[in-house]
C-alpha cells in the first residue's frame, strides 16, 4: 500500500519523527528470511530510482509483489513501478473512485463485508446470483471501477501485520445468466496485476451443480496456490466450516453468526 502523501513541513524536530514513522510502516512485519529481506532491499532501490514515490510503499507491500512473481526482483519491480503508474491514473487522489460513477454495479447489492476472522483479516461476502454480466465498453468500465473502488475499501481494512481478506463467495441461485466471461478478462487480469497475493482463502457456500460442472471444466487451468485457497463447502457443514476460521461473533447471520452484512459501500 502506498502511504499518505508527505506534505513539507518547517520544523526539522517535525520532519524527524515524518522519517522515523516512515521507517516504522516499512518494518511492520516484514519477513524474517534474511535472503527475502535483501530480496527486498535491492528490490527498493531498484523501484525508487525508477520511481521517487515508490520511498512511501512500505515492506509489506514489496513482499506482496515480490512473491507474486517468485521472487524475481526485476519483475517484481517492473510489476510494482507498473502498479504505481497505474494507481495514479485511474484512482483520484481527492478521494477516490465516486460512487457516482459505479451506481448500476452497486445497486445489484452483491458485495459486502463484515467481520474478521480469528487473526483480524476482514470477511467479504458475494453473492454470484446477483451479478448481472456487463455490456459493451461503458459498462466495462464501471465494472473496472467498481472492482478498484472494492478492493481500495478492502484493503483499507486490513490490519498492519496482516495482508490478505477473506472471501465468503455464496453461489445459491447462480446459472449461466450470472456468468460473466468478458468481465472475467478484465477483472482477472487487473486483481493479478494491482492486487497480487491479496486473497487468503475464498469459501465457496452453496454451489449448485451447474457451479460444479463449470468449476470441473476450468480447474485445469487454475494453478496449484490458486487451488489451495478455494474450499468448495457443504450445505450442512457450512457453519461449522467457518467457524474454524471465524469466531461466531464474526460470523455474518445468514451463515448463524452475530453480525448483519453490511453493503461495500456503507464499511
Amino acid at each position: 500500500m502506498l502511504g499518505e502523501t508527505i506534505f513539507d513541513l518547517a520544523s526539522s524536530i517535525v520532519n524527524y519523527k515524518r522519517k522515523m514513522e516512515a521507517s516504522r510502516r516499512r518494518t511492520t512485519s516484514i519477513p524474517r528470511s534474511e535472503d527475502e529481506l535483501q530480496k527486498i532491499r535491492i528490490m527498493r532501490a531498484t523501484v525508487e530510482e525508477e520511481d521517487p514515490s515508490a520511498k512511501e510503499v512500505d515492506d509489506v507491500t514489496l513482499r506482496r509483489f515480490l512473491r507474486a512473481r517468485n521472487h524475481d526482483i526485476p519483475k517484481a519491480s517492473t510489476m510494482l513501478t507498473n502498479y504505481l503508474s497505474w494507481k495514479r491514473s485511474f484512482i483520484p487522489r481527492d478521494g477516490g473512485i465516486s460512487v457516482n460513477g459505479i451506481r448500476n454495479q452497486l445497486s445489484m447489492s452483491k458485495l459486502f463485508v463484515q467481520g474478521h476472522d480469528k487473526r483480524g483479516r476482514p470477511i467479504v461476502v458475494g453473492f454470484g446470483a446477483r451479478n448481472t454480466p456487463v455490456k459493451g465498453n461503458e459498462e466495462m468500465e464501471e465494472l473496472k471501477r467498481f472492482m478498484v473502488y472494492c478492493m481500495e475499501k478492502i484493503c483499507s481494512r486490513i490490519p498492519n501485520g496482516e495482508e490478505k481478506f477473506v472471501l465468503i463467495a455464496d453461489m445459491k441461485g447462480w446459472g449461466y445468466s450470472n456468468l460473466d466471461m468478458k468481465g472475467s478478462q478484465v477483472i482477472t487480469p487487473l486483481m493479478e496485476a494491482f492486487y497480487p497475493e491479496r486473497v487468503e482463502k475464498v469459501f465457496v457456500a452453496h454451489p449448485p451443480y451447474i457451479f460444479m460442472l463449470a468449476w470441473k471444466l476450468l480447474q485445469p487451468l487454475v494453478d496449484e496456490n490458486t487451488k489451495k485457497k478455494i474450499v468448495f463447502v457443504e450445505d450442512k457443514k457450512l457453519k461449522s466450516t467457518l467457524l474454524a476460521d471465524i469466531d461466531e461473533s464474526q460470523l455474518p447471520e445468514i451463515y448463524g453468526g452475530k453480525l448483519p452484512l453490511v453493503p461495500i459501500q456503507d464499511c
